[in-house]
């Protein structure tokens, strides 16, 4: 809210310079961001009482637009990569998906790790869990299990997350 759309009786002012000028009726404050040549900006609406400043007001919106770009820029989503195995995978091919996870969780990525059993597999899957443990054994140096391994219909799945 800016000049005339403040209602407040009374407010809590600032001044251009950034110095606290009191609680005083929001008229006068109007009167004193008019003489200055320069908008009356409300800062902290919810605030008892609300806290208006004396600024230019194109200037603060910019500042504001400003401000969240670079906030923006700032933040990391984290995504969630996925890597199938298979129950009679061999070491080597195991190897392979071991760096792609390691390469994974160094990016700061989150991984999920999915065995899934096809067909006679199925009468298999609690000998198979040890392919699971083995992969978090060998990614242990950088990564902790977020989610144990847990069967979900003809898969199951293990979630790592980088080490903090």
């Amino acid at each position: 809210m800016i000049n005339e759309q403040i209602r407040d009786k009374e407010i809590r002012l600032i001044g251009e310079d950034g110095a606290q000028l009191g609680i005083m009726p929001a008229r006068e404050a109007m009167r004193m961001a008019e003489e200055a040549g320069l908008d009356l900006v409300k800062i902290a609406p919810t605030a008892k009482p609300p806290v208006c400043k004396i600024v230019d007001y194109g200037k603060y919106k910019y500042e504001m637009v400003r401000k969240e770009k670079e906030a923006k820029k700032k933040q990391r989503t984290i995504e969630i990569k996925e890597i199938r195995l298979s129950p009679n995978i061999d070491t080597n091919d195991l190897n392979t998906k071991v760096n792609a996870a390691r390469k994974f969780l160094s990016k700061g990525d989150k991984v999920k790790v999915t065995l899934r059993f096809r067909g006679r597999e199925m009468a298999h899957m609690n000998t198979s869990k040890h392919i699971l443990d083995d992969f978090a054994q060998s990614v242990a140096d950088i990564a902790v299990i977020e989610k144990a391994p847990k069967v979900e219909g003809r898969s199951m799945t293990m979630f790592l997350s980088e080490k903090r």
